[in-house]
């Protein structure tokens, strides 16, 4: 009787290590998924980002790849630690498991109390270096940003298509009459930007609220 409660401990205990093995795996998956994601952002991305005035939105790309490399440490410290048996190893791992539930649930918070102004400062940011920076001496990478994100999302100004009456290169003779960019356009042409109708111009915002808003996607990649 003995025998077969000692056989059965020990079946027990192999099938909780892989159990635990495998929940170690797909942690470790998990951070390689967040630290490419944030790879990606700084390498596909950055040309958006660039467009923004504040460095906030750049130093999360960055602490969206540390914290990938910390979950995928965990993971494999994880897995050292269930096949060692090691008390202290289990130990550190629990504490940096307990570590990363808890910044979850911050981060969580923080997103649904600061989920609107996120919104509201990006908008306001993105207006402000548009109307600011386009087209201006030194700015090319901005200008080209500019034109990158209104033909791609089909959007004209960041509120909306009168945010270019605002723009300092609009009310200059370097604008040639234009009352918008030619990336507003739906056809862009050279001078395109001179005809103001719904049918030639973009008036949608950029669509901030969208799913696939670039300029946010790496903040809401690190809460999620």
């Amino acid at each position: 009787m003995r025998e077969y409660n000692e056989n059965k401990e020990t079946c027990g205990t192999i099938c909780l290590k892989y159990l635990l093995f495998i929940f170690n795996f797909f942690f470790w998956l998990a951070g390689g998924a967040v630290m490419a994601v944030g790879i990606w952002t700084l390498i596909e991305k950055s040309d958006y980002i660039s467009l923004l005035q504040s460095n906030t939105y750049m130093a999360t790309a960055y602490i969206l790849v540390v914290a990938g490399v910390v979950v995928m440490i965990t993971g494999i410290l994880g897995c050292c630690a269930t096949f060692r048996e090691q008390r202290n190893l289990l130990r550190v791992y629990f504490i940096l498991l307990l570590c990363i539930f808890l910044l979850e649930i911050i981060a969580g918070i923080l997103a649904y109390i600061y989920y609107q102004q996120l919104s509201t400062e990006l908008k306001q940011n993105l207006k402000d270096t548009m109307t600011q920076k386009y087209r201006k001496p030194g700015e090319e990478g901005v200008t080209n940003a500019v034109d990158k994100l209104q033909q791609e999302f089909k959007c004209c100004g960041s509120h909306n298509a009168s945010d270019w009456s605002d723009s300092d290169w609009i009310k200059s003779r370097d604008a040639s009459m234009r009352k918008f960019p030619d990336s507003c356009c739906k056809s862009p042409t050279d001078l395109c930007g001179q005809r103001d109708h719904p049918s030639n111009i973009y008036k949608e915002s950029f669509p901030m609220d969208s799913s696939h808003a670039s300029l946010r996607y790496p903040v809401a990649q690190l809460v999620s």
